[in-house]
């Protein structure tokens, strides 16, 4: 092999990568992922010639993924019956849950949901000719239950609830939903893919946090991402169904590998992503993930409280670490931000911008951005 070729291909790449804007940096305030800590890189870094779609070729890399999703079911309160399954992120879990509504009822074509849902349903209408019927947000910018109530009808195919909603952080009634969806028969699927490593350690720090989880006897799914508070690596995302045997409504048969049936999308899937899941899980255990969300915390409100003495208002107070400040022109106050190496994300549909306390943004990361957050914002006539 060529070494001078490959050092030149490298220092290209360095400096592709030197474009990007980065998390050990501090500079990025608005996403929900962040930095993987080290065991989660190096388990990653193991496992890349891995592909759990064909099992028996990587009986190892398989039994991994079967750990880890028994990790995901303690997490969640899974039944004993329930079974998960890995792939690239929340939209392709999103999509295999309501593709598994649709197999369970065909005749049914109508999804109802928050319109704080995250935007991976619109692709999921496109793909699978399904009506999103949107419902109005409550005061506390939640899915308001009396309005979805009535949009319930003999099409209702089911019901998406949020567990931290992108914009916000915001935690929809699930329970009330359940009761909703066990009494009509329908599916319940909540989208918790940033609020599912969140709230059950939300919930061991004495935080009064509704259960959204499979306590709720209607919750049929779930979404769960670990490359965002999981602090793994990127892609990574779970769906976890109550009953092992829905699977099969969305599975096909796979002759050409060592499984004899397959479930969800992905044919190929590198374990590298899931070894990395699994090595955080038991690196850090409860005890770890606890520590982290209450540190998140603490940051979120040491970060609510400079924004407020510099003179700005929030959309909402914080369920989660999810920010959002009110102002005149978020898309202004973003792109002059971009230049000065932060990012932090508009929410148009609220006149607002939003930060994520995520675990790279610690105290010192919040104390530099804050005066240019400052400035700025008193220079365009924010404050």
């Amino acid at each position: 092999m060529n070494n001078k070729k490959q050092d030149e291909i490298l220092k290209k790449l360095k400096k592709y990568h030197e474009k990007d804007f980065s998390f050990s940096k501090g500079q990025i305030l608005g996403s929900m992922c962040t930095q993987p800590i080290s065991i989660a890189k190096k388990a990653y870094a193991m496992f890349l010639e891995t592909n759990i779609g064909d099992p028996k070729l990587f009986p190892g890399s398989k039994e991994i993924e079967e750990k880890y999703l028994f990790f995901l079911k303690k997490l969640l309160n899974a039944p004993e019956k329930s079974q998960g399954i890995i792939g690239s992120g929340g939209t392709e879990s999103n999509i295999s849950a309501v593709w598994l509504a649709k197999r369970l009822n065909p005749s049914k074509k109508e999804l109802i949901l928050p319109e704080s849902a995250h935007f991976s349903f619109k692709k999921i209408a496109s793909i699978m000719d399904v009506k999103l019927v949107y419902v109005k947000l409550n005061k506390n910018y939640q899915m308001d239950i009396k309005e979805a109530k009535k949009k319930i009808n003999s099409k209702t195919l089911g019901f998406i609830g949020i567990a931290g909603t992108t914009e916000l952080g915001v935690i929809d009634p699930i329970s009330e939903l359940s009761d909703i969806c066990q009494k009509e028969n329908v599916f319940l699927h909540v989208d918790a893919a940033f609020g599912g490593y969140i709230i059950p350690f939300l919930k061991k720090l004495g935080y009064k946090v509704p259960d959204f989880d499979f306590k709720n006897p209607g919750v049929c799914s779930i979404t769960i991402d670990a490359h965002k508070m999981g602090c793994s690596a990127i892609p990574l995302g779970s769906l976890m169904v109550r009953n092992r045997e829905w699977l099969e409504k969305i599975s096909v048969d796979t002759p050409y590998i060592s499984s004899p049936k397959q479930p969800g999308i992905l044919a190929t899937r590198s374990a590298a992503p899931v070894a990395a899941a699994y090595a955080v899980a038991e690196y850090l255990g409860t005890k770890g993930y606890t520590n982290l969300v209450e540190k998140c915390m603490n940051n979120t409100f040491y970060t609510v409280k400079k924004i407020e003495e510099i003179g700005l208002k929030l959309v909402t107070q914080p369920t989660i670490n999810v920010i959002a400040i009110k102002l005149k022109n978020p898309a202004k106050i973003v792109n002059i931000l971009t230049k000065q190496g932060y990012k932090i994300n508009k929410i148009d549909r609220l006149s607002a911008t939003r930060i994520v306390i995520m675990p790279h943004v610690t105290k010192q990361v919040i104390d530099r951005f804050i005066p240019i957050f400052r400035k700025i914002c008193k220079e365009t006539g924010e404050i």
